[in-house]
């Protein structure tokens, strides 16, 4: 597989990738750098959107604006001024906290998970020392119910083609669990390990493919693993930056692959010229489509 930049930025912990079809263009984020950003093919550069707190999702919402997770909570963004409404604020996610992991599941809920803050106020790293993280459901009345605790770094939230499984990692742990998901409800039940590889750094964000495949990036090691529902590799596939941080589908044929990664934890000599890129490579495989926040 052939990866190539999409653009000439470099990014410190690019982020939450997400296809949006209706628009045709990319959405992603910069979590240290404090910046949402969204791309078409036919733009001549992003549009981007600054913020005060650290972001680290933004997708399009059934309004006509977008829905981003940024500090503790989660807000509708007015792409014409950037303004922010707040439209949930979890009142049981500890002040240390910041948002990490989020996705809209095939139903058009949107689900955000948080961490302990790893991000100084100039971009510095800090240690996770504490697995205080939450999974919040947001569902399309409005009404937000929490699903897990004791989250060291969250990740990788997608579901299977068939809405009957849901996937999450803690990186902080090196796993990838799997839930029995009722796609009616949102409810996810019987929390059981999915894949917890080792010797190919740790699991990050992921995509999923038509095939019921999960593709998941592995922060430090410079790849992305392929998972068969079973819970088996399928492809072990190079990525030219060392810390892959996410991934998804899109395209008019959902075929073209993207992925976001970061050079923030990499020393200036560590770093590699396509550390932080944004790349993008054409797949044998369809992805599973987005969906767009249905609140």
């Amino acid at each position: 597989m052939n990866f190539e930049p999409l653009l000439d930025d470099r990014f410190a912990l690019g982020e939450g990738p997400h296809w949006d079809a209706a628009r045709n263009e990319l959405l992603w984020v910069d979590i240290v750098g404090r910046r949402a950003f969204a791309y078409g093919p036919d733009d001549a550069a992003p549009r981007s959107w600054s913020f005060e707190e650290t972001v680290s999702a933004i997708v399009p919402r059934s309004n006509g604006h977008y829905l981003v997770a940024a500090g503790r909570g989660v807000y509708d963004l007015d792409p014409a001024d950037g303004h922010l409404t707040a439209v949930a604020e979890p009142a049981d996610e500890p002040s240390e906290n910041r948002t990490n992991e989020a996705r809209v599941d095939p139903r058009g809920r949107f689900w955000m998970a948080s961490m302990q803050q790893n991000i100084g106020p100039d971009g510095e790293n800090i240690p996770v020392r504490q697995s205080s993280g939450l999974l919040w459901c947001i569902d399309t009345d409005g009404s937000v119910r929490q699903v897990e605790s004791g989250v060291g770094i969250s990740n990788s939230l997608v579901w299977s083609p068939d809405e009957t499984r849901m996937y999450f990692a803690d990186t902080l742990k090196g796993v990838i669990w799997q839930y029995d998901w009722d796609a009616d409800t949102g409810a996810a039940r019987n929390r059981r390990v999915f894949a917890a590889t080792e010797g190919y750094g740790n699991p990050d964000g992921s995509a999923m493919d038509e095939d019921g495949c999960l593709w998941n990036a592995r922060w430090g090691a410079g790849c992305l693993i392929r998972y068969r529902p079973d819970g088996e590799i399928d492809r072990i596939v190079e990525v030219p930056a060392r810390c892959p941080s996410s991934c998804v589908f899109g395209g008019p044929d959902r075929k073209t692959l993207y992925v976001t990664t970061a050079h923030a934890e990499l020393t200036p000599s560590e770093r590699g010229p396509l550390d932080g890129a944004l790349l993008v490579a054409e797949t044998d495989v369809v992805g599973q489509a987005c969906t767009a926040f249905k609140g």
